[in-house]
C-alpha cells in the first residue's frame, strides 16, 4: 500500500538518466501528489512530466539561483505544503545544487524523504567489472585550480574511483589520468540507458585512443581501477 504524502515534507526524487521507462512507480506518484516540483532545468523535467501526464507546477532551482530560491522553498515547506526536488537526471544531490536545499532544510528540522532511483555512477560501476566492495566518488575534477592537487591526492587511492566528465573535457581528463596515475584499467560509460549507450573497457591508453577516433558526445562516467 502506498504511503500518504506527508504535509511539509521535502521529497528528494530520482529521475531517469536517459530512458524514461526507468522512473519508479513511487516517483511518479510523488511527482503527481506534491504541491510543487523544484527542478534543476524545468525544460528537461517538463518532458518527463508530459510523458506521464503529470500536471504539477514547477519552479527552477539550480546552482545560480539556489541562494535566492532556498528561503522561498523553505517558507513553502513551513506552510505545510509539499515539495519534490529533482535534478536534470538521476539522483539529486550528486554533483548538483540539491545538497544546498537539503542542508538548509535539515537545519530547520524539515522532514526530508528520499525516493531512490537511477544513478549514472552506480549504473556504470556495476557493469564495470572493477571491484565494487570499496569505491570513491569524485564527481567532476576541478577544471583549473586544484586539479593538479586532486590528481596527486588520488594517486595512492586503492579503491575504485568514479569520475564524471563532459564531452568537452573527457579527452583531456583521460590524458591527465594517464600522466598522473599510469596506464590503469578503466571503464567509460557514455549516453547510459539511451539509444547510443556505450560501455568502453580497456587500459587508459586504449580508451583514450578509442575516443580520439570515435564520437565524443553525451555525458561520461569514468570508473578507474584503484592503485594495485
Amino acid at each position: 500500500m502506498s504511503e500518504e504524502i506527508i504535509p511539509g515534507a521535502l521529497y528528494i526524487v530520482s529521475t531517469p538518466i536517459g530512458n524514461l521507462e526507468d522512473i519508479t512507480l513511487r516517483a511518479l506518484r510523488i511527482l503527481k501528489e506534491v504541491d510543487l516540483i523544484a527542478a534543476e532545468d524545468t525544460r528537461v523535467t517538463s518532458r518527463l512530466l508530459q510523458e506521464y501526464d503529470i500536471p504539477t507546477s514547477m519552479v527552477s532551482y539550480h546552482d545560480h539561483n539556489k541562494e535566492q530560491k532556498t528561503p522561498e522553498l523553505l517558507t513553502h515547506l513551513h506552510s505545510g505544503q509539499t515539495l519534490a526536488l529533482v535534478s536534470d537526471a538521476g539522483t539529486p544531490g550528486i554533483s548538483d545544487p540539491a545538497f544546498y536545499l537539503v542542508r538548509e532544510a535539515s537545519r530547520e528540522d524539515i522532514r526530508i524523504i528520499p525516493v531512490p532511483g537511477p544513478s549514472a555512477a552506480l549504473a556504470t560501476l556495476v557493469v564495470s567489472g572493477l571491484p565494487t566492495d570499496r569505491w570513491v566518488f569524485e564527481g567532476f575534477l576541478p577544471r583549473k585550480k586544484g586539479r593538479h592537487t586532486r590528481l596527486i591526492n588520488l594517486m595512492e587511492e586503492h579503491r575504485t574511483i568514479i569520475i564524471y566528465e563532459s564531452p568537452y573535457r573527457v579527452l583531456r581528463t583521460l590524458s591527465d589520468l594517464l600522466e598522473y596515475w599510469g596506464d590503469r584499467n578503466i571503464v567509460v560509460g557514455r549516453e547510459l540507458t539511451k539509444r547510443f549507450e556505450e560501455i568502453v573497457r580497456g587500459t587508459i591508453t586504449e580508451v583514450q585512443q578509442y575516443f580520439e577516433n570515435h564520437t565524443v558526445k553525451g555525458e561520461f562516467v569514468l570508473v578507474v581501477e584503484g592503485k594495485s
